[in-house]
């Protein structure tokens, strides 16, 4: 029969490690890509980023959800049960802890990647 406890390594996903890190790189490839399409074809080297900026900003909005959303699944793994930090114990619960808490650490860093990324369409007005 199988167990009920989330800890339980058949129960584990790994996937959820590299999320948030996948999801900013997804953003800035968007950003990017948007960026030199509405400049190199819609409007030229000296139009305005208007209507390139109000996406990035829906891409912006939209991938910090989905980062949230992951940092949350890790903070939730991170805190379950009541064990203490550090998790460098070989066994399956101190795994489960260790897998949130690098989730929760690359949910930050990747949230605060995607706002950088996001701040080149704030301070740049024009194509040029």
């Amino acid at each position: 029969m199988r167990s009920m406890n989330p800890t339980a390594e058949s129960r584990q996903r790994l996937w959820i490690v590299p999320a948030s890190p996948v999801i900013w790189s997804l953003h800035f490839m968007a950003c990017y890509i948007t960026a030199a399409l509405w400049c190199g074809v819609v409007v030229g080297r000296e139009g305005p980023l208007t209507s390139a900026r109000l996406a990035i900003a829906v891409y912006t909005v939209i991938a910090l959800a989905a980062i949230a959303a992951v940092g949350w699944l890790g903070w939730r793994a991170h805190r379950y049960g009541a064990a203490d930090p550090p998790h460098d114990a070989d066994t399956p619960a101190d795994r489960h802890h260790f897998l949130g808490f690098a989730t929760v650490l690359l949910s930050g860093l990747s949230g605060v990647a995607t706002i950088y990324s996001a701040l080149a369409a704030v301070f740049i007005e024009t194509c040029q």
